[in-house]
């Protein structure tokens, strides 16, 4: 008989949360700045992208998918990458474009 407890897990266990995000659906433009998006305008597009993520039932998968991964652009579980940045402790922060 053929065993498969080596083959690999199937990919959508590992990713079927993002179907149940409340992000489904949005624009990217929601969590990711534009080129030279700077200071009230960024505040106020995160801001926006993050009220989407307090509503989201897998906001915690996403977080933790962004920090594992180290996303580094955008608003990914309720943080920006410079929030995440601190989570981890990033010595060096994100460049801004």
């Amino acid at each position: 008989m053929t065993t498969t407890k080596h083959l690999p897990r199937p990919v959508t266990d590992r990713w079927e949360w993002q179907l149940h995000a409340a992000c489904v659906g949005l624009g990217s433009e929601v969590f990711f700045h534009p080129s030279g998006e700077r200071g009230a305008q960024r505040s106020a597009r995160a801001e926006r992208a993050k009220a989407v993520c307090r509503s989201c039932p897998v906001i915690r998968e996403c977080r933790e998918h962004a920090l594992a991964a180290r996303e580094p652009y955008g608003v990914w579980g309720g943080l920006t990458e410079e929030e995440r940045a601190d989570v981890l402790g990033d010595q060096q922060q994100p460049i801004a474009s």
